[in-house]
């Protein structure tokens, strides 16, 4: 049994792939592992030019998708191919710093109540990735942030909850949940809740997963002195993506909260998902718009 697994999705980001998988090949790790490259039917030769130049390195398994089915499909693909005591789900776009992996290794040794550890995840100007640490997106959390509210008062134990703002990011502490751009999950724990669920395609799987993993009691961590990079956004915004992100918000409210809450507090969430999401595809078809006449 190796000591880690490292999944990695690609879907036509051959570049920060690549950039990625060296991130993690150049450094002496003192484990044994494996990465599970996974294509998400690309369709543009990335996997062929990642095969090309991997071609003969025993630590990358390559898994081609015969469909584009989703993040959390792509990811369930390596899950069942796996024998490890732990799996690392690691972005395209992101690379590793220093020895993060080791440092997140050696933390989850030490506690085994941990079931899900997530890094310090920086973006190329430096500041955090607010995303790295979160509270469920329940009612009052959901009402703060798309008011704006978290905006406003980010260091409010009330207001900052969704990103958890409030709290020191050079610390370590438990979370809600962590990000799936590096979710560090104990192999035993992915056993005992099952694997992501396929329903979401693009956004809301890690959050679901970490809700499961939270509910059978096991701790998920937020540790800062393990860090990466994030580039974000590897494989472009557009309509359908936006379209998914706020999908997976009703998705995640149907399937957790909506029997937890009275039927008016779930037309209250569903009338502000659905404004929202409305306004948010307005904007950005005005956008497309005046860009296209400005060429």
């Amino acid at each position: 049994m190796k000591d880690l697994s490292i999944i990695i999705v690609n879907y036509r980001t051959y570049q920060l792939t690549r950039q990625t998988l060296e991130s993690v090949l150049e450094k002496d790790h003192p484990f044994d592992y494996q990465i599970y490259l996974v294509d998400d039917h690309s369709g543009d030769g990335s996997l062929e030019k990642l095969q090309q130049e991997f071609q003969g390195m025993e630590l990358i398994t390559f898994i081609a998708s015969p469909e584009n089915r989703g993040f959390a499909h792509a990811n369930n693909l390596a899950l069942e191919q796996i024998n490890s005591r732990y799996v690392l789900l690691l972005n395209s776009d992101t690379q590793i710093i220093g020895d993060c992996l080791e440092k997140c290794l050696e933390y989850m040794a030490k506690d085994p109540e941990v079931g899900v550890l997530g890094c310090k995840v920086l973006l190329p100007d430096g500041r955090l990735d607010l995303a790295c640490r979160r509270s469920f997106p329940t009612f009052s959390v959901s009402f703060y942030r798309m008011t704006g509210l978290s905006k406003l008062f980010p260091h409010s134990r009330r207001f900052g909850q969704y990103n958890l703002t409030y709290l020191d990011e050079d610390e370590t502490y438990p979370v809600d949940c962590v990000v799936g751009a590096f979710m560090l999950v104990r192999w035993i724990t992915i056993q005992e809740v099952g694997l992501l669920d396929e329903d979401f395609f693009m956004y809301g799987e890690d959050i679901d997963w970490c809700y499961r993993i939270k509910s059978a009691g096991w701790k998920i961590i937020y540790y800062s002195p393990a860090q990466i990079l994030h580039h974000k956004g590897g494989s472009g915004a557009n309509e359908k993506l936006l379209n998914e992100f706020y999908r997976s918000m009703y998705l995640f409210y149907k399937k957790h909260y909506q029997m937890q809450y009275s039927w008016y507090v779930t037309a209250l969430t569903y009338g502000g998902i659905g404004v929202i999401w409305g306004l948010k595809l307005f904007f950005l078809k005005i956008r497309k718009f005046f860009k296209y006449f400005a060429k």
